[in-house]
């Protein structure tokens, strides 16, 4: 049979338009290489081979040729590999199948799909002609060691989704190829694992020699020493315990690089808690590797594979670029595919537990990597065994590296008394003897100020001391305490009412003055515990949790140049009481602070977490909300391990690190009355047909982050408008300057929209 085509190109006639046989055979070339780097290659291929054989139908034919409304083609090929092959290879073939335009569905849509009974689809006599013929059962095996373990049901489920992964960034990828002619999408190369390794090593080296001696540069180099050692360790779990201030980051990426160029493992994914530090560490990166090596920041604030998804119709809908608007929009985040990822641990671990196509994409690409959790300690409570579930699953089956990196590791290894924890023993430890370093790099005394605490009298003590740091744990409270101060020379706040741009502005201000004489006052929220790097002789810290408390100490006498200790106050908030989220954890560290003589030790700090732990319980630490109830996940998938049923769908909607969803407003913020940088960008974002995807990001470093009413009220009262009529819901832009403080960020002065204030910390 001839002239059956997988794609159009609208006005143009149809020898140029797509064969289906064609689009089958490369989306199953590509799905199996994709998944050959995990053993899987050939049910990747047999899924590319079907995915599209409902295109067959004169239906879907019709639709092509503009005669006919588009209509189901995935269901055909799902119901070929459940009708020919055994369960369970014929059910997970079916839920790639099935999924590959609207995502994953859950065990009883798939049901509902294979039932002819319950699902009428168009007749697609006639595939055969244009799909390779169908393996045999003994063909479809792993070519790589394959281990069921831990929890029931988790690794076939996570297959699926490593499996679906392949699936549809072949699709993507070859769509694309064939569309490249009439819309061409360039995709430069990038230095390779080994050149940058080499560059790598060159900066360190220059960076040692030059370094003044001093205890910390000292450990520095140490720790720099032992990660190179190390590095030839065989791939698995590791961990890297460093104090704040003793190298880590730049550690770490020497690790991972080195153990990538020794393993043959294929690129580095840094995971960072927030995306307030995603753009400096980017940049510290790119300081030492070279403005072209390919560092891909993918940050969380904008999601675009949601806009994505509320832009698809049913996903059925071929529109002439086999891509929906705004998934053409965004090239460099689509699948990771780059030697350097830095990206927050929202978008790992949701896209770990995601169903939609656009989310699911990358995941592919975490086989054969190294993967370094920076702050792993950040890991949320409700979600903690299926994130622990997930890291040990790539290590085991899929030839990933992870490091747990961090100044305050988290007692999450079985040898630690956590059953649920990782199988990682003190032999995998990077960093030469982690109890050392912290004696050695022990710089603060900490203190505990007993009963509550007014704002006014931490507004005295700033007041009595010129260069200060004190972290609270709202926005609204920064917002009120920094009123109080903002008369005194050189007052400064910093929260994520800021957009990124202006807080870089105030750090970078805030820096130069501390290299002088001149007075900085700093109130800020959690933002600023984590990778910024900045020096203040005395630290305050509105109760928390330790883990936190050893991150906002990292920001004091963090070179250890003074004569003695920095001073770090721990106290609790007369005016603001600690959100509800950080309830356990402010506990389990009162009790820490009250019985150690240095609450930061590496023991204290592992008697803190299996505090935490202990307090919440084991049945705690995999409890995500849907709809309004508890839902653990694992559970989920042992209750259906059977049958391959898996609740894909609920799992997503259940996995959320944030609780509470915060929507994107974009803030033309000016570093100078004559700064046009994000006018002039906006404007070219609004003139463009398509707006470059390389602008959309530089958008990100104007996002301030609010809550949903706020946005849909502040739209509906005209204070924003749509920057791009393909964006409308998901890029809106402050109109009015008036709501955007100079110093403080975005004004929420709305009673009726504070309350959502008291859960935002950074």
């Amino acid at each position: 049979m001839t002239g059956i085509y997988a794609h159009s190109v609208p006005g143009r006639p149809t020898v140029q338009w797509e064969p289906l046989a064609d689009h089958l055979a490369r989306v199953g070339d590509t799905a199996a290489r994709l998944a050959g780097v995990f053993g899987w290659g050939e049910l990747a291929r047999l899924a590319g081979t079907l995915h599209d054989i409902g295109k067959a139908s004169e239906a879907f034919q019709a639709y092509l040729h503009g005669r006919a409304p588009s209509c189901d083609h995935s269901t055909a090929g799902a119901r070929v590999a459940a009708a020919d092959y055994p369960h369970p290879v014929g059910r997970i073939l079916a839920t790639l199948v099935a999924g590959h335009h609207a995502g994953l569905d859950d065990g009883d849509g798939i049901d509902r799909r294979l039932d002819p009974r319950q699902t009428e689809i168009p007749a697609f006599d006639g595939w055969q002609s244009h799909a390779a013929a169908l393996p045999p059962m003994a063909r479809l095996a792993p070519t790589r060691r394959f281990a069921r373990s831990g929890p029931q049901g988790f690794t076939d489920a996570f297959l699926i989704r490593m499996l679906f992964s392949c699936l549809v960034d072949a699709d993507f990828l070859e769509t694309e190829r064939f569309y490249a002619g009439a819309r061409p999408v360039p995709r430069g190369g990038h230095p390779g694992i080994a050149t940058l390794q080499a560059r790598l090593r060159a900066h360190m080296d220059a960076v040692s020699a030059t370094a003044p001696p001093s205890r910390v540069n000292a450990v520095r180099a140490e720790v720099l020493a032992s990660v190179r050692e190390r590095a030839a360790l065989n791939p698995g779990l590791f961990t890297l315990t460093v104090p704040t201030g003793g190298g880590k980051t730049l550690a770490s990426l020497t690790f991972a690089l080195d153990h990538a160029a020794r393993h043959g493992l294929r690129r580095v994914v840094h995971v960072a808690p927030f995306t307030a530090i995603i753009e400096q560490t980017a940049a510290v990166f790119r300081t030492a590797l070279g403005e072209e090596a390919g560092i891909l920041e993918h940050h969380a604030t904008f999601d675009w594979q949601a806009a994505a998804a509320r832009s698809r119709d049913d996903g059925t809908r071929d529109d002439g670029t086999g891509l929906d608007p705004v998934s053409r929009l965004r090239r460099a985040a689509e699948n990771w595919d780059a030697p350097v990822v830095v990206t927050t641990a929202v978008q790992l671990f949701e896209s770990l537990y995601a169903n939609r196509t656009a989310r699911c994409r990358k995941l592919h690409n975490l086989a054969g990597s190294v993967i370094v959790l920076d702050e792993a300690q950040a890991m949320p409570l409700p979600l903690l065994k299926p994130c622990l579930a997930a890291i040990e699953e790539l290590a085991r089956n899929y030839g990933a590296s992870v490091v747990l990196c961090t100044a305050t590791q988290p007692a999450l290894r079985r040898i630690d008394g956590f059953a649920a924890g990782l199988p990682i023993d003190d032999t995998r430890e990077l960093a030469p003897d982690p109890p050392r370093l912290a004696r050695t790099l022990r710089r603060v005394a900490v203190e505990r100020i007993p009963g509550a605490t007014p704002d006014e009298t931490v507004a005295r003590r700033f007041a009595a001391a010129p260069r200060m740091l004190c972290i609270v744990n709202s926005r609204r409270h920064a917002k009120a305490l920094f009123d109080r101060i903002a008369p005194l020379p050189g007052a400064v706040h910093l929260s994520t009412l800021m957009c990124p741009r202006h807080r870089r502005a105030v750090l970078d201000a805030a820096r130069t003055t501390l290299r002088g004489e001149a007075p900085v006052r700093i109130v800020s929220t959690s933002l600023i515990e984590a990778g910024v790097d900045i020096d203040l002789p005395e630290v305050w810290r509105a109760a928390t949790g330790l883990d936190a408390v050893a991150q906002s100490a990292g920001r004091c006498n963090r070179e250890g140049a003074l004569p003695e200790p920095g001073r770090v106050v721990v106290f609790d908030p007369a005016d603001a009481p600690p959100p509800r989220a950080l309830e356990t954890a402010r506990r389990a560290a009162e009790e820490v602070l009250r019985t150690r003589d240095d609450p930061l030790a590496p023991d204290a700090i592992r008697a803190y977490f299996q505090e935490v732990y202990w307090r919440r319980g084991e049945h705690a630490l995999d409890a995500p909300r849907l709809d309004g109830e508890t839902w653990p996940i694992l559970p989920a998938l042992a209750e259906r391990a059977t049958t391959q049923a898996f609740p894909f769908a609920r799992i997503a909607r259940a996995f959320r690190l944030i609780d509470e969803a915060m929507e994107p407003v974009i803030v033309p913020w000016r570093a100078a009355p004559d700064d046009d940088r994000a006018e002039t960008l906006l404007a070219r974002i609004a003139a463009m047909d398509r707006p470059l995807g390389d602008d959309l990001r530089r958008l990100q470093a104007y996002v301030v982050p609010v809550p949903p009413a706020l946005r849909a009220r502040w739209l509906a009262l005209g204070r924003l408008r749509p920057v791009h009529p393909l964006l409308e819901g998901a890029l809106l832009r402050l109109d009015d300057m008036a709501f955007y403080d100079p110093r403080t960020g975005l004004r929420l002065e709305d009673d009726a929209y504070r309350a959502p204030e008291d859960n935002i910390i950074a």
